[in-house]
């Protein structure tokens, strides 16, 4: 959510920013606001000119009663009643008043970034940068579903009779691999300097409404029925909504967490051979950072936290990019975001492994997470970025690590989470 006073003192740089993003169905809801502040703060002087003039009766009332002017006092009393009644109206209104300009603030966009490309999807996304040399082998990589079968490590047959499509069952070493790969990533951070943690995997619809936009939630999330629970889509929702209403000290800043869970998702993705296997699924798992920190210092987090992605992608040598993106692919409360795409040996172009956002103080804003100092209270920024999800992430890996005998050769990095082991055979029947 903006600061309501980038609608009061620059309308144009609100509507202009809606426009970057596509969404000009939105630009008639700038001057309701506007509008409707005005009526607010009318509304709010009204009422608080009210209240001084009943306190100053309420004392006059005194002292015609010490006076023994009981008459004087009650006429006095009379009006004080009257102002009572107008006070609550007034109240009442200014709360209708309030909700409804809160309602609407939740439907505007965070500006972004100044170098922000601007494009209406996914489509006008930008590549800035490769890392590692892609490689295309002599022979063929099988789609990832076939290898990990032929590796006993996948069974979506029997997911498919226990809870439908989008779920799976991974055994064997290809489960065992994918745990490496997410504990290595835990251990990764935590040598990077984040605080590792668990979070709730089910937060109330408040903390939902206060890290995402209501399309957001609206294609995302899971509810439980029957009371105010959803499953997280990302530890990101739970991690930043344990900071919601806190006042916290700067000399504690920043917050730079890292997290596991499980991520609950409703998206089931396009038709096709891609969506067979369990590049986009209903559940996966996931190793992420976050971070809270001074607004001065959100943009050098930024660059660090993209950077520690792509790093941590590299030691498994994978071959990783970059991909810059544009205002229309932007989630309504970002500011800026970059996803990190791996290597695809068998398709030959690059798929998304994570992404980074720097959302300055839009979620901190909805949630009511402030600092107090020198300067008094202001709203800090949080960030957020993917470590590494699996399956996503254990596709790039048995792709890139995938040999001509259908064997799976095991990096140097997660060697220790398994045993020792350096290859994954297929297993001789």
């Amino acid at each position: 959510m903006i600061d309501i006073n980038l609608i009061r003192e620059n309308k144009d740089l609100v509507k202009e920013n809606i426009k970057k993003k596509f969404q000009d169905a939105k630009l008639p809801l700038v001057d309701e606001i506007y509008d409707l502040d005005i009526e607010y703060r009318n509304t709010k002087q009204k009422m608080d000119e009210a209240r001084a003039e009943k306190n100053k009766l309420s004392a006059e009332i005194g002292s015609l009663m010490r006076e023994k002017k009981v008459d004087e006092a009650n006429k006095v009393k009379e009006k004080v009643a009257t102002m009572g009644e107008e006070i609550d109206a007034l109240t009442k209104k200014e709360d209708e008043l309030a909700a409804t300009i809160k309602e609407k603030m939740m439907v505007i966009p965070n500006i972004i970034a100044d170098d922000v490309p601007i494009g209406e999807d996914d489509t006008k996304n930008v590549e800035l940068k490769r890392f590692g040399e892609p490689v295309v082998p002599d022979y063929e990589i099988p789609y990832h579903a076939d290898i990990l079968e032929a590796l006993d490590g996948l069974d979506k047959e029997a997911s498919g009779r226990t809870s439908g499509e989008g779920f799976y069952y991974l055994t064997g070493d290809i489960a065992r691999l994918h745990s490496a790969l997410i504990s290595y990533a835990r251990d990764y951070m935590i040598d990077a300097g984040f605080t590792y943690c668990l979070p709730p995997f089910m937060i109330r619809g408040d903390v939902v409404t206060g890290v995402m936009s209501f399309a957001e939630m609206d294609a995302m999330m899971y509810k439980i029925e029957g009371e105010d629970l959803y499953l997280i889509g990302t530890s990101e929702h739970s991690m930043i909504g344990r900071f919601k209403d806190q006042v916290l000290k700067p000399e504690n800043l920043p917050y730079t967490l890292t997290s596991y869970s499980p991520c609950f998702r409703k998206e089931g993705g396009a038709h096709g051979l891609e969506e067979r296997g369990v590049y986009r699924v209903h559940q996966f798992e996931k190793q992420e950072m976050i971070v809270i920190c001074e607004p001065e210092d959100s943009k050098d987090w930024y660059e660090k936290m993209w950077k520690l992605t792509v790093d941590f992608f590299r030691s498994l040598d994978i071959p990783v990019r970059q991909l810059e993106c544009c205002s229309g692919d932007l989630a309504d409360l970002k500011y800026k975001s970059c996803d990190v795409e791996a290597w695809s040996p068998r398709q030959q172009k690059y798929f998304e492994v994570g992404s980074c956002s720097n959302l300055t103080d839009a979620q901190a804003r909805r949630l009511g997470i402030r600092a107090k100092g020198e300067k008094g209270t202001y709203y800090l920024h949080t960030l957020n970025n993917t470590v590494v999800a699996s399956p996503r992430g254990l596709i790039a890996l048995v792709e890139n690590n995938y040999q001509k005998d259908g064997s799976i050769l095991i990096p140097k990095a997660l060697q220790p989470y398994m045993g020792g082991k350096k290859k994954i055979e297929v297993k001789k029947k």
